[in-house]
């Protein structure tokens, strides 16, 4: 056998197809004008991450044209339930204007948003020096005024306002802040909802990493935390066991008890069982806190996802983790837990955004869509494209086609397992 991690897997196309096959839900006609509380933790409501940036920075935004041909290829995806970021930049309102097209367009078109208002403290993303105790009040509150303004023009498709993203975890080092400027805001908009001046069956929540909801360092468990929680519809908590294949990496490396007798492919998909009970097991520690304050609160997955390509910490000089192999059996296996257990999880993401790290291509923040900034779908969906889902769409005007140029030899080429646990 060669050095760990350096072998090529060399396995048969029929079982890879076998494997990955049922991946997505079909493409069913569905009723329409549901609520929030019906959608999410719904199989046939399937959610995901969306940035329709194509370009290496935000200031070229998306058009509605550009918009709409990605709303069309996300619903052949399966997805009815889309999450966006920030209301600072054009993106959001223009998501919003391209649904409302297509339904004028096609009566059967449906999707729905989880609309995200940015939370950032003081002297955040500037040249300050960043002051955790002190919300950026001006943005904030133009923020959030953004997403009563959006919630109420389009009360069909706007179904969630997610206050924050990733904005209480102390990691998130240039903009988090206290759990209070969380809570206020959540409160602000819960009474708005009391009064008649939000609709009542918008829910509200806040998205971020799972110890901040409760379920990592005791650090994080305070009484405003525990007020948040009463206060959201829903908790929206992230789990990404792609990154902690670093920053964890004995969870992820092959025991010495899989160096006999089971092969490279053997190997890949332990690890990636493995990923997958990592991210159960978050799911479970936040659960376990917030029930422990308020038993029938529901939990959704705000984001997890895997890249498909990383040249740093990911790649063939790090964990081996990054490939498209690995991240369609993730997705797949994401999916089929939460669908199971009625979990909405807002996979992350639907397309690549080369925005995210523009100085180094290859970088894995810019490769974690399930389809190339080109319109190309990677493995995790190459059987839709056999479907013919995404015929008649293009991207760019790209026909979506199959990364590899369908060929799974090439493809298992890039495949590495992981090293051996020491």
């Amino acid at each position: 056998m060669k050095e760990a991690g350096r072998t090529i897997l060399g396995f048969s196309a029929l079982l890879v197809f076998l494997m990955l096959s049922s991946c997505n839900s079909t493409n069913e006609p569905m009723a329409k004008s549901k609520s929030a509380k019906e959608i999410l933790g719904n199989p046939a409501y399937r959610a995901i991450s969306y940035g329709g940036y194509r370009g290496k920075n935000r200031d070229e935004q998306p058009t509605i044209e550009e918009l709409k041909e990605d709303l069309k290829i996300m619903s052949a995806m399966g997805i009815r339930l889309l999450r966006t970021y920030n209301l600072q930049l054009p993106h959001a309102p223009n998501v919003l204007e391209a649904i409302k097209a297509l339904k004028e367009e096609d009566s059967s078109f449906e999707m729905y948003v989880m609309l995200g208002a940015w939370i950032d403290c003081q002297g955040a993303w500037t040249s300050e020096a960043p002051d955790h105790s002190i919300e950026s009040e001006e943005n904030n509150t133009s923020e959030i005024q953004k997403a009563i303004r959006y919630a109420n023009e389009y009360p069909d498709i706007v179904k969630i306002v997610a206050v924050g993203n990733e904005a209480m975890v102390h990691w998130a080092a240039s903009y988090f802040v206290h759990p209070s400027v969380i809570l206020k805001y959540v409160n602000y908009l819960q009474e708005l909802k009391r009064m008649g001046k939000l609709p009542a069956n918008l829910w509200v929540t806040s998205s971020d990493n799972f110890a901040s909801w409760g379920g990592g360092e005791i650090s994080y468990h305070m009484r405003e935390l525990e007020e948040l929680i009463m206060a959201v519809d829903f908790v929206s908590m992230h789990t990404y066991p792609f990154h902690d294949t670093h920053y964890n990496s004995t969870y992820w490396q092959s025991p010495a008890d899989e160096v006999n007798g089971f092969s490279n492919h053997d190997r890949v998909l332990k690890a990636i069982q493995r990923a997958v009970f990592y991210a159960q097991g978050q799911y479970e520690s936040v659960k376990a806190y917030v029930h422990g304050i308020d038993p029938d609160k529901p939990i959704h997955i705000g984001e997890t996802g895997w890249s498909s390509i990383s040249v740093g910490l990911y790649g063939k000089n790090g964990s081996f983790a990054a490939d498209e192999y690995k991240q369609a059996i993730y997705h797949k296996a994401m999916r089929e837990w939460t669908d199971a257990e009625g979990i909405s999880c807002f996979y992350f993401e639907a397309f690549d955004e080369q925005w995210k790290d523009p100085n180094h291509p290859e970088g894995s923040e810019n490769h974690f869509g399930l389809i190339t900034s080109k319109g190309q779908a990677k493995f995790g969906l190459w059987d839709l494209v056999d479907e013919g889902a995404f015929e008649r769409l293009t991207r760019g005007g790209h026909r979506i086609t199959k990364t590899f140029e369908g060929d799974t030899t090439a493809l298992l080429q890039t495949v590495s397992a992981p090293k051996i646990r020491r």
